[in-house]
Order: structure tokens, then C-alpha cells, then sequence
């Protein structure tokens, strides 16, 4: 045997990238691009001509069908299900308004979302309070309203068993418990351990209060769950809590609130589609979960409750950008290169791969960190898809909206679309180097409205104070 044989490897002869191969196919990728010329019906043109570039739109049916579909899916089958909106996962007015007019009470994590909750007209009672931290001030004010405070830590406890000594009624409580129902990464940061006891100890003492009630336990399991049988397990786990406090104290827990997590159709990067493939439908979580509380007598059961945000608005939210450079390749070399030479200089010529500049960055995209938001030209191109980037307006070079993307050849002023991008996008977006956009709600009537103008200097300076000796630069 010859000791220096070496087997035979694949070289990059056939290219340097998985897309190297198509793209010596002058046609692989057909003649056309998909585009998207409107949303709702209303012209993206239209839209960017009235209010501006870059524009966040959402569609007011979308989030309303949704909703209804949900409600529809676990209440045909298990009617004691009450629904909270996420706020964290967007509140703005509009759409928080548009959730609660559907039925939606609210749920929120900070002492800011809970003033917000208040200001659009929710009452105390219609206010799951959830978070792992909760001020003695926050606390307070929650159990004079009313809210349903569900529990995260000893310390919490401790605090809210202090202030209501000074409460005249018994406060009804949740605690937040977190269990490994077989999904990853097992979300340990909230809430009080089962498999240790640790919930059961906690929950025993608040029975033990006479100003306390324990109303609910409640778990979330993470975000973006595939699997709805891990919502099974969650629930048979909870039900096992339940039986346990039932059995040792005498006292029958109401609700069961199994957060959210619901998927939207977004995919992850890396994630093989199309979403409809992959993704399961609202109805495959209602059956899982529904299917063990069903096995109860039926005077046993208890109040369901979710917590979902990004299902209900993911879908219902686009961003609107348009290209204001072109970057990595010439506009005569881009018309003088024509098919299978223009695929050959892409694989040989990294640097001739097309970059596009848009006027919307990293900043108003967190969520493009972790999902591959579809990315099509609003107007019809009569040209073949090549590889390209996608660069952010801002001044760094992490701001890289797509490092590889399949469009048709852009001009300054064309026009993009990403979605769906309604969900934490327009609250985790960032005021950094440029202004934040305006956003607007086509209404189930066809109209676009604003719900949340462009921001101006004054919006970003207003909290500013300047000391009498800086207020001059000179």
C-alpha cells in the first residue's frame, strides 16, 4: 500500500461558492424577477412618494385575520381561551389598539409598557404584568389597578409580599415557572425551576398568604418553536404542577398561560423554505395544546391563556427602502457584459459582484440578525437575477443588510420591499446616525395612515440639557 496516498478532493475548479456552478448558466435563474408593486392593493410608490424613503407599512387586515384565525383555532376546540398581545413585540398605539379591539387583553414586561397599556385605555385587570424585573413603584402602582402580576424571582416576591400588607383586598398572582420540555436553549433566565421544586415551594407560599391568591402558572418556552408538542409537554407539566398544589394545599390554580412563541413566516437564515413547508400552522399548536387539557373532566379545566406577539404581526409588517448607490460594479461594465460573461466575471472577480447602498440600515432591522426576510424590486425588471449585496446608509461596515441576495440590476431610486419585518423591528430599532422613519397603517378601508410620523431633531435633542457654560460652542 503507498503510504502517501492521498484521496481525491473536490477543487474550485468549478467555482469558489456553493453558487458558483449556476451561476456559469447564463439562464439558471430565468429571464424575470419576481417584484412586488404593491401591499393591500396601495401602490409602494405611491406610498414612498407620500411619505417618504425608507417607510415602515403594516397592514391593518393582515394582523386582523390573523388574529381571528388564531381565535378561531383554539376556541373551537377549548372556548376558556383568553388572549394577551405581546407589547414588546411592537407597540406601537395603532397596532396594540387593533389587538385589544379584537379581543386582546394586555401583556407587558417594564414599567414602560404598563404606562403605555394604561394611556391606550387598558384597565388594571386587563394587564398581565410579566418581567424579570418590576420596581417596588412598578409593583405598587399594579396592585392598586389590579393587574394580574405573574411572578419571576424570590426577590420579587418578597417586595410585592411588603406592599400589599397595606392592600384591603387579596391580590390575584401568577408565578412564571421554567421547565426542559426537549427544545433548546431551555430558558432558565425567568421565572422560578420545576424539576428542583423550587416553583412548588414558591407557590406554597404564596398560597400561604391571605393577601395573596395564586391565580396562574406560566411558562414560555422560547421563540420561534417548530414544535408544537413541546407545547404539549409544557402543558401536561403545568397541569402536573397544578394536580401537586391542588393535592398538598387544597387550592385549584385557574389559569394556565403558556406565553407565546408562535412562529410567523419569516425563515432563518440558513433555513430551507418555502415557510408553508416548514413552518406549521397556528392550528397544529391549538390541537397539541388542547389535546391535553381536553383530557380533563371538563370541570377541571382551566382558563388557557397565550401570550403570542410575533405570529399575529410579523406577516402584517414590510419595510420600504430604495437604493441610493451602487457600489462593486460600473454601470458600463454592467451593460457591456452580458450573460455567461457576466456570470464568468462574478466567479472570477469577486469584486464585480453588484452592491447596492439603501437608505435603511442595521438600525431599523434587528431582526435581520437572525431571519431571511424576502427582498423583492417593487417594479418589474426585465433582466436575470445575479448574486449581490445589500448594503445599510450607515457609517460602519457591519451595516450589511444581506451579504448575498439574488436581484435583478437596480438603478439609484429603485425601490425595495422586505418582509414580513413587523415584529420587535419598530421596538428594538435604534436612533443612531440617522432619523428614525415614519410608519404607516393601511387601514381595512384602503387607506394609508400614518401611525407613527418620521422623526425630527427635536424628537431626538428634547431630552437633552446643555450646562450654562456648554450651551456656545465657541
Amino acid at each position: 500500500m503507498n503510504d502517501h496516498y492521498l484521496p481525491p478532493r473536490i477543487t474550485d475548479e468549478l467555482g469558489r461558492s456553493a453558487e458558483a456552478a449556476v451561476d456559469r448558466n447564463g439562464y439558471a435563474r430565468g429571464e424575470t424577477s419576481a417584484f412586488r408593486p404593491d401591499i393591500d392593493g396601495v401602490s409602494i410608490a405611491g406610498l414612498v412618494a407620500e411619505f417618504g424613503s425608507p417607510l415602515f407599512v403594516f397592514s391593518e387586515s393582515e394582523v386582523r385575520s390573523r388574529a381571528r384565525r388564531a381565535r378561531q383555532a383554539f376556541e373551537s376546540v377549548y372556548p376558556k381561551t383568553s388572549f394577551a398581545w405581546s407589547y414588546k413585540t411592537n407597540y406601537l398605539g395603532a397596532i396594540c389598539n387593533i389587538l385589544h379591539q379584537e379581543g386582546w387583553i394586555a401583556e407587558v414586561v417594564s414599567e414602560f409598557e404598563y404606562q403605555k397599556a394604561r394611556a391606550l385605555g387598558m384597565a388594571g385587570k386587563q394587564i398581565v404584568f410579566n418581567g424579570p424585573h418590576k420596581s417596588r413603584e412598578a409593583l405598587t402602582v399594579a396592585v392598586r389597578e389590579g393587574a394580574l402580576i405573574q411572578i419571576d424571582n424570590w426577590d420579587e416576591l418578597a417586595v410585592l409580599e411588603e406592599v400589599v400588607e397595606t392592600h384591603d383586598r387579596r391580590l390575584d398572582v401568577g408565578i412564571r415557572v421554567w421547565m426542559d420540555v426537549g427544545i433548546r436553549p431551555v430558558w432558565s433566565k425567568f421565572g422560578f425551576a420545576l424539576a428542583n421544586g423550587e416553583a412548588a415551594r414558591a407557590a406554597a407560599r404564596i398560597i400561604a398568604n391571605p393577601r395573596l391568591r395564586l391565580h396562574t402558572l406560566h411558562t414560555h418556552i422560547g421563540t420561534y418553536v417548530l414544535a408544537p408538542w413541546a407545547y404539549a409537554v409544557a402543558t401536561q407539566m403545568l397541569l402536573g404542577l397544578r394536580a401537586q398544589l391542588r393535592e398538598e394545599h387544597g387550592h385549584v390554580v385557574s389559569c394556565i398561560n403558556l406565553g407565546g412563541g408562535f412562529p410567523s413566516s419569516a425563515l432563518l437564515h440558513g433555513m430551507a423554505g418555502p415557510p408553508e413547508a416548514v413552518i406549521p400552522p397556528i392550528e397544529s399548536y391549538a390541537a397539541a395544546i388542547t389535546a391535553v387539557l381536553n383530557g380533563l373532566p371538563k370541570s377541571q379545566r382551566p382558563l388557557l391563556r397565550l401570550e403570542s406577539g410575533r405570529h399575529f404581526v410579523d406577516d402584517a409588517g414590510s419595510l420600504v427602502a430604495s437604493v441610493v448607490a451602487l457600489k462593486g460594479s460600473d454601470r458600463t461594465r454592467r451593460t457591456t457584459l452580458t450573460g455567461t460573461q457576466a456570470k464568468a466575471a462574478l466567479i472570477l472577480e469577486d469584486g464585480a459582484r453588484s452592491s447596492y447602498v439603501l437608505d435603511a440600515g442595521v438600525n431599523l432591522l434587528y431582526t435581520g440578525a437572525w431571519y431571511r426576510f424576502d427582498i423583492l424590486a417593487t417594479r418589474p425588471i426585465d433582466a436575470s437575477p445575479s448574486p449581490a449585496r445589500l448594503y445599510g446608509c450607515l457609517c460602519m461596515s457591519i451595516d450589511v443588510i444581506r451579504e448575498y441576495i439574488e436581484l435583478p440590476p437596480l438603478e439609484t431610486g429603485d425601490t425595495l420591499v422586505m418582509h414580513p419585518v413587523g415584529a420587535y423591528n419598530t421596538t428594538q430599532w435604534m436612533q443612531f446616525i440617522s432619523y428614525r422613519p415614519a410608519v404607516v397603517l393601511i387601514g381595512e378601508d384602503g387607506r394609508a395612515q400614518v401611525i407613527r410620523r418620521r422623526e425630527q431633531l427635536a424628537d431626538v435633542v428634547g431630552a437633552e440639557q446643555i450646562p450654562g457654560h456648554l450651551r456656545s460652542g465657541r
